[in-house]
Formats: structure tokens, C-alpha cells, sequence
């Protein structure tokens, strides 16, 4: 679908103030669906934030967790997954085609009760930015952002995702296929593929999600690099933590936040950006 690729430059700027809608519109529609993203889309904002995993068979997909999760996703007969079987079905370890198979959005999810039922399953990379590069054209939409996380962690090493080099690699692949490299952040808990990312792709934008309480400087000293973005839990932001990152040449884009006035006062403080799983709310900002 190349007539729906952006325009290739080799850098872009960020949005003024960034609206990232958290796993596509996670509040509303089933997450890192894409119907969720088109979702996202037409609440207006001007990044995608999504999760990737890889299969089996090396294919990159949208999912946050490693396996499917019985809490919001049903088997392929539609049937619930027993408890016993919590952790049964790894991503990594089966193909895509079989993954493809189950129901992710056809069971009610008591976090999000206002999430639209819907029968989905869990996208391709690839499918999703085809998808949402077709509807920005059909639509007149502005070109978005495209904010993915790599879900890995060394305990999970050959179990539920590649090591760091190979998941990028794959993860890069896709996005050159698609020729979307100048509009894509790739955000990650664990510094080594961000590590990976910026020695091999060092013009590709990096964010690194933060929930410890270690701080600003030895998250950096861990990390060995000065990210895009530092992209730390809502509840972490300070005025100073803001200042810090503003006078290092970063910005700062919290998580998730879901309370429109938590939104109106993070944004008065002075944040970079919003992920939030309602961006019906954006509108309000």
C-alpha cells in the first residue's frame, strides 16, 4: 500500500503537545485492536500508542500482554480460557495464523466498562499502520505518530520474546516496509532494546517508560543515552522532574492518565503530551 505511505524525511517533529491514545483507544474499544486505532484516529489525536510482541514465526503483532489474557479475551470457540490454563497460550510460542484465532474483544472488561464489544483479534503491525495510513488519507486526516512498545524484560529472553537485537531488527523491519520511520517512537520498560534501537537506528525517536522510583538521573545512567522522550507514571511528575527533563533536551509525556482535570492540571504544569486510554477527552483539553 505504498500510495498510503507518509512522505519520507529524515526528521519530524513532535507535536506541540502530544495526544497519544493509550493502546489505540483502550477506554473505549478493544486495545491495540484496529478498530480501536481508527477509534483513536477520529478523537484526533497525533499518536498511536501501541505494544508489540512477536510470534513464533518472527511476525511482529499488537499486544500488551505475552500471552493471551483470560481477563478480556476468550478462546477461539468463544468460549472462556480456564484458570488453570491462565498463562497456557504464549505468544511466542505459536504462530500467528493461530493467534489470529482468538476473541479479544468480545468479552466484558470490568476496568474499562464502557468498551464497546466487539469480536477482534490481535493485528499485525503491519495490518495496523496499512489500516491507519489508508483512513488518514480517506479521511483528510493529519499524519499521525506511531509510539510502540517493545513488551520484553531479560526474565522473559526466549520464553516470551526474542532478545533485544532480534526483536528490534524484526520490529525495524516493519516499520521501513512501511516507510513510516521519520513518525515513529519506540518506547520500552526495559533499556536494552532502546539500547539496541539507538546504536543500530540512532535517528529512529526513543522514550523510556519509567514507573520505578530511581529518578531522573539513574534511569538516564542505566539507560547510557539521552532519550526523545522520558515518559514516566503520572503520579511521578513534579514540576522539577518537568524542569529537569525540559533543560536535557527531552520531553516529558506521562502515563496513563484517564481524569480529564488530572489531565487539564499535568498539562498546566507543563508536560509535552498525554497517553490516556479515553482520547475522547483530548477534545476537552
Amino acid at each position: 500500500m505504498s500510495q498510503n505511505k507518509p512522505t519520507q524525511q529524515s526528521s519530524v517533529a513532535l507535536p506541540a503537545f502530544d495526544k497519544e491514545g493509550h493502546r489505540g483507544a483502550r477506554g473505549l474499544l478493544p486495545e491495540n485492536t484496529v478498530p480501536a486505532m481508527l477509534k483513536a484516529l477520529d478523537s484526533g489525536v497525533t499518536t498511536l500508542e501501541m505494544d508489540a510482541h512477536i510470534s513464533q514465526d518472527g511476525q511482529v503483532l499488537l499486544s500488551h500482554d505475552p500471552f493471551i489474557n483470560p481477563e478480556h479475551e476468550l478462546l477461539p470457540s468463544g468460549a472462556e480460557i480456564p484458570a488453570a490454563d491462565a498463562k497456557k497460550y504464549v505468544l511466542y510460542q505459536m504462530p500467528y495464523s493461530q493467534i489470529r484465532t482468538f476473541d479479544v474483544g468480545s468479552k466484558y472488561y470490568s476496568k474499562f466498562p464502557e468498551q464497546q464489544l466487539m469480536k477482534a483479534y490481535k493485528p499485525l503491525l503491519s495490518e495496523v499502520i496499512d489500516s491507519a495510513q489508508a483512513y488518514i488519507k480517506e479521511k483528510g486526516l493529519a499524519q499521525v505518530f506511531y509510539n510502540i512498545e517493545t513488551k520484553s524484560k531479560p526474565s522473559g529472553d526466549g520464553i516470551y520474546h526474542p532478545a533485544p537485537e532480534e526483536f528490534i531488527d524484526k520490529l525495524v523491519a516493519v516499520i521501513d516496509e512501511k516507510g513510516i520511520r521519520p513518525y515513529v517512537i519506540i518506547q520500552s520498560f526495559d533499556p536494552r532494546t532502546l539500547k539496541v534501537l539507538h546504536q543500530k537506528h540512532p535517528d529512529i525517536k526513543t522514550a523510556l517508560l519509567v514507573e520505578n522510583l530511581k529518578g531522573l538521573e539513574k534511569n538516564l545512567e542505566q539507560l547510557g543515552f539521552t532519550p526523545t522522550i522520558y515518559s514516566p507514571y503520572f503520579k511521578l511528575v513534579t514540576p522539577s522532574l518537568i524542569k529537569a527533563t525540559h533543560e536535557q533536551g527531552m520531553k516529558l509525556v506521562p502515563w496513563t492518565v484517564n481524569d480529564l482535570k488530572e489531565m487539564q492540571r499535568l498539562k498546566q504544569l507543563g508536560v509535552d503530551g498525554i497517553i490516556s486510554d479515553y482520547p475522547n477527552l483530548f477534545s476537552q483539553l
